[in-house]
């Protein structure tokens, strides 16, 4: 059983080169501890930290009441971040691709693995700051909803109807 509550969680930029998805996360589950969850996902799909903190606390909280729609927290959390019910449509989202791409490291209930993670990738926590246009599209939100409330806004309140919509 994991431990279905969140006690602390840091996010990190870095910008990666990925050769194989697979190798990366077979690295990313050497160095943790059983009960930490290190999630990478694409930086280019997060809004804010807020965002993520949000899709995080919603994750836990599905486990909790035993409404989530993953077997996994790691995959509940992807799900939640991407507002998604969808597994296939949250990691065309967040998930990792070969080449090229910007990172988001959240590091939840862990160790501080900033050194580990930055001899596998660049440390940049400017990976962190949203592309506004982009993030439109990729969450399909039109200028309507954000004369109405800002982008982070529109990406949170879409994770919590998540729970409401359940």
């Amino acid at each position: 059983m994991i431990s279905v509550y969140m006690d602390n969680i840091i996010i990190l930029g870095f910008k990666a080169s990925i050769d194989s998805v697979g190798d990366i996360l077979n690295k990313i589950n050497s160095i943790k501890q059983d009960g930490e969850i290190i999630q990478l996902l694409n930086a280019e799909s997060i809004v804010s930290k807020n965002h993520i903190i949000h899709g995080v606390n919603q994750a836990f909280l599905a486990f909790n009441r035993g409404e989530n729609l993953a077997n996994d927290i790691s995959v509940e959390i992807v799900l939640r971040c991407s507002a998604q019910r969808q597994i296939s449509k949250a990691f065309k989202m967040l998930g990792l691709k070969e080449g090229e791409m910007n990172l988001c490291a959240v590091l939840i209930n862990s160790n501080d693995y900033t050194n580990e993670l930055s001899s596998m990738f660049n440390l940049d926590n400017n990976v962190l700051i949203p592309n506004e246009k982009n993030l439109m599209e990729i969450y399909d939100i039109n200028d309507v909803e954000t004369q109405m409330m800002s982008l982070e806004e529109v990406i949170i309140d879409r994770i919590t109807k998540l729970t409401v919509d359940y």
